[in-house]
This record gives structure tokens, sequence and C-alpha cells, in this order.
């Protein structure tokens, strides 16, 4: 486990993204590519835009219904995404994943993400953790 997060920064963290989740709406422009997400054991049923200009994300936004596990990741990996290039997106979720399967990982690139480190430990929340993660690769590996 990083040194550089206790549990109860993690919570805090988790639960303010799940309260106010910044990047949780419908784009208002045309443009954005998107993808939609349902779980098979959660209430977790959403969309992810991602708006990509020059190989570079612009915006990435989400909307629907989802735990707090998923609000709150799904959230997080929006807000890393954003003013970034594809390449390093991937990047991001690769030691995303990475940290969620308890395999060594840089958790100096993911941020907030790090609130996420103990999810390992409560497999059924893995898919919650990892669906909105998912939705983004997805995108970006279709460009």
């Amino acid at each position: 486990m990083p040194t550089s997060i206790d549990k109860n920064l993690m919570r805090q963290i988790i639960m303010d993204h799940y309260n106010n989740p910044s990047y949780k709406l419908k784009p208002k422009k045309k443009g954005y590519k998107s993808i939609h997400v349902k779980s098979s054991n959660c209430i977790d049923d959403i969309y992810v835009y991602l708006n990509l200009k020059n190989n570079k994300i612009v915006d990435c936004l989400w909307d629907g219904v989802a735990c707090a596990i998923t609000s709150a990741s799904t959230d997080i990996i929006c807000s890393l995404a954003i003013n970034k290039k594809i390449g390093e997106v991937l990047k991001i979720i690769d030691e995303y994943l990475k940290m969620i399967y308890e395999k060594k990982f840089n958790e100096k690139i993911l941020k907030e993400a790090l609130a996420f480190v103990g999810v390992s430990k409560q497999p059924a929340r893995i898919k919650c953790a990892i669906i909105g993660c998912n939705a983004i690769k997805s995108i970006l590996l279709k460009e």
C-alpha cells in the first residue's frame, strides 16, 4: 500500500467524488465519442463521453447510475484524462489496473486514483472500480 495516502483520506476522496462528481454530466456539444457500459453485478449503468482532438483528450465526462466506487473511480479517471494525449491516458489506465490487481505500479501518476489501492481486498468491488477506466480505454483503442 502506498505510504502517501491513509485509509481515512482514501474514504474521503471516494466519498467526495461520489457525492460531488466534477465530470458527471452529459456533453452539451456534439463531437464526443461515447460508450455505454453496464455491470452484471451492481447498479452501474453509465455512459462515458470523450472529446478528442489531435490525439488529445479535450474533455471526459460520464453520466448514469452508479455505486460509490464506480462513480468516484470514473470521475477521478476523467479528471486524470483531460488535456492528456491518448498514449498518456492509456498509461495511466494501465498503471491503475496494475494497482487494482496488486501488481507493481507507478503511484506517482495515479494521484487521487490511489484511493482505490485497497479495492482488491474486496473482490466484488473490483468490477466497480474498473468499469469507467475500461470504458475510456475501449473508446481510445478504437481511435
